[in-house]
């Protein structure tokens, strides 16, 4: 997959930005709040349809304007495809609207035509963030590739919230509804849990492979840890997992007034040597074992597809040291299409590499390296 084509409009600190990225790795140099993530950002939210770095869509608008507008193509195997993304302001907020091959469709329509693999530094709270760090990556990169658990996730979403409503006393305490709820939770959560369990080992195998060739010393690994533990990731047997722990939570759920056992609190376990990441790890491995775990999530969207994700990378290189910076460009030098910013042109870059220069939301010629 290449994107062929970008235009941004009003987004963020771009007025409007007309980019054609050559194939291979795309590099952006330029001094800080120039507009380098914005570039990135705006990739990402036009494949994604969401912003990496923000929950306010507001935020992405160009100060003083009503709305922000993103277009682009992107080149598939099996032909072109068109893609846009606007947000508006409102009287009554913001509102968001998606078109494909200039047709409206709903977002579950939207993402997963331009699939994305980012890596920014806020993602180094992987490692040493909350659980839920770890669930939204494993969330994005299953809604990117696969439509079926996009849907069984906005569902379970969906019923967790009316039976929290429920518990806390909203609505009039009916036991029949919250037993339709609770069946509801174990048919969503089911497809849920088994598609993160074939995720995360499959993760775990590439992102091993993947650290060793960083950092050969150390072994890294990927674990999942369910809230609802099974003992076979089989749907008849994750199912009656997920009864079993509803029925053992449902006094303390009352008491607590909301819902507590369900994939909604499940967590990747990263492991550096058999121990916690996040307890004994340092920066900088921690920051090489997100970077491996990002290899390996497009490792395995590639597969998955048969078809090469776009690879954000915004200021990744700051942290390492020259060894693991020049096998991560290795690395990434094989990808169909890669974009990279840095503040200050980074050493030890593949030949052929495309280099440009961001200063005012504008970015310069590009040159070859």
């Amino acid at each position: 997959m290449l994107l062929a084509q970008l235009t941004l409009a009003d987004f963020r600190n771009y007025d409007q930005l007309d980019l054609s990225p050559s194939a291979g790795l795309n590099v952006f140099v330029g001094a800080n709040a120039q507009g380098k993530s914005n570039l990135l950002e705006g990739i990402a939210m036009l494949g994604t349809g969401k912003s990496f770095r923000t929950s306010r869509e507001s935020d992405t608008i160009r100060m003083g304007c009503e709305g922000a507008t993103l277009h682009g193509e992107a080149v598939l195997r099996a032909g072109s495809v068109e893609l846009a993304c606007a947000v508006e302001r409102s009287g009554r907020g913001t509102h968001k609207t998606y078109t494909v091959n200039g047709s409206n469709v709903r977002y579950a329509g939207y993402i997963g035509r331009m699939r994305v693999v980012t890596f920014v530094p806020a993602d180094l709270s992987l490692a040493a963030g909350t659980p839920a760090a770890r669930r939204a990556f494993v969330n994005i990169a299953l809604s990117q590739s696969e439509p079926r658990y996009y849907h069984a996730l906005a569902r379970y979403r969906k019923v967790v919230q009316q039976k929290n409503a429920l518990l806390r006393g909203v609505i009039e305490p009916d036991p029949e509804l919250l037993e339709t709820y609770n069946r509801s939770m174990v048919e969503a959560g089911t497809e849920i849990v088994l598609a993160r369990a074939e995720l995360i080992r499959a993760l775990g195998q590439q992102a091993a492979r993947a650290h060793t060739r960083f950092a050969a010393s150390e072994a890294f690994d990927v674990v999942y840890e369910p809230d609802v533990p099974f003992e076979t990731p089989q749907r008849e047997v994750v199912a009656a997992a997920f009864e079993t722990r509803l029925q053992h939570c449902a006094e303390a759920e009352r008491l607590r007034k909301s819902s507590i056992a369900g994939p909604h609190r499940d967590d990747v376990g990263l492991l550096l040597d058999r121990r916690s990441l996040a307890a004994y790890g340092s920066q900088g491995q921690q920051r090489t074992a997100v970077l491996a775990l990002k290899v390996a999530e497009y490792a395995i969207m590639r597969e998955r597809s048969d078809e090469a994700p776009l690879l954000l990378l915004d200021d990744v290189l700051s942290e390492l040291d020259e060894e693991r910076a020049a096998a991560f460009l290795h690395e990434i030098g094989e990808y169909e299409q890669a974009f990279i910013t840095a503040t200050h042109l980074p050493g030890g870059l593949p030949s052929g590499a495309q280099i440009a220069r961001i200063a005012g939301a504008r970015v310069e010629t590009y040159a070859l390296c």
